[in-house]
């Protein structure tokens, strides 16, 4: 039973309610952002780590326990699916640690408080990598939550206007992400910034509206929503304020080639303990596919396996 409170290794210092208007955004090979190579003459230490490596099964009646960090949706409702249904009979027992924000889940893990978390991507990681020199093992991604925009002021980004506000993420990662999909949706026009993570300086000069673009943290985007004209929301908070990426987004990623899949993540000297690695077997089981299918179909969570 689940007790819930709230591949590859990422070393040191490598950088790392509303009817949609008809616009649903693919994203582009320019989405996978510096979490994808850029680095600042570090070497990264990779390894990888199938999802259909089988581990080796446990001793007969031996039960592992392990602590996980989440975010509380969707990764606490896949993660409860899998200890209520498919942990005790690979000899796991899940403790479930759900948390608010997506700094303490690192946090926690680099400190040996959980034994891995789920709750972030590869860009958002290397950004966490890169400024806190963590040596962590990430394993093949679980799911993807398309990032939209949202408004409680506009039914479309048509109404879009020079002076209106528009609310981004302040994380790095999550924040160029954001500005991409804006800038594929029409609303604004990026500078070149080549390799790097573009910013909410690099507006381009001739962008076609005169927005302010403000960072908030990217759990009090969606709980803000009526401040701004409009915002642009990590998929897990929109689900966890009651909005419906697919339905109530302005604007929505597509999962298809999508950089940001969602995975679990240990301490670097810890990717082959057995438990974690039939934890990950057990999160990429077609069991779980389709729980994630039955559970959000319309498709604001995506399964990336």
């Amino acid at each position: 039973m689940s007790k819930t409170v709230t591949g590859k290794i990422v070393r040191g210092k490598t950088v790392r309610g509303r009817t949609v208007k008809g616009i649903v955004l693919v994203a582009a090979a320019a989405l996978a952002l510096t979490g994808c190579g850029q680095g600042d003459g570090d070497e990264k230490d990779t390894g990888s780590s199938s999802a259909g490596t089988k581990s080796s099964p446990p001793p007969a009646g031996e039960v592992t326990t392990l602590k996980i960090g989440v975010s509380p949706v969707p990764h606490g409702d896949i993660l409860r699916f899998v200890d209520e249904n498919l942990a005790e009979a690979a000899g796991l027992d899940i403790e479930i640690v759900e948390y608010q924000d997506y700094i303490l889940p690192n946090t926690a893990l680099d400190e040996g408080e959980l034994d891995g978390n789920y709750f972030q991507h590869q860009p958002y990681l290397d950004s966490q990598v890169e400024e806190f020199g963590y040596e962590f093992y990430a394993f093949p991604g679980v799911h993807i939550e398309p990032l939209g925009v949202y408004s409680d002021k506009h039914e479309s980004l048509d109404e879009i206007a020079d002076g209106q506000t528009i609310g981004v993420s302040n994380d790095p990662a999550n924040q160029a992400r954001g500005l991409r999909l804006l800038e594929q949706a029409g609303a604004i026009k990026l500078k070149d910034t080549g390799d790097a993570d573009p910013t909410i300086s690099d507006l381009a000069d001739d962008t076609p509206y005169k927005v302010e673009l403000v960072q908030l943290e990217p759990k009090l985007l969606a709980t803000n929503l009526p401040d701004f004209d409009f915002s642009v929301i990590n998929g897990n908070y929109a689900i966890d304020a009651q909005l419906s990426p697919s339905a109530d987004s302005l604007a929505l990623e597509s999962g298809e080639n999508n950089p940001y899949a969602n995975f679990l993540v240990t301490q670097a000297a810890k990717s082959s303990d057995p438990a974690l690695v039939k934890l990950n077997e057990l999160l990429h089981t077609p069991e779980v596919r389709q729980f994630i299918e039955d559970s959000w179909a319309d498709g604001s969570v995506i399964a990336a396996f």
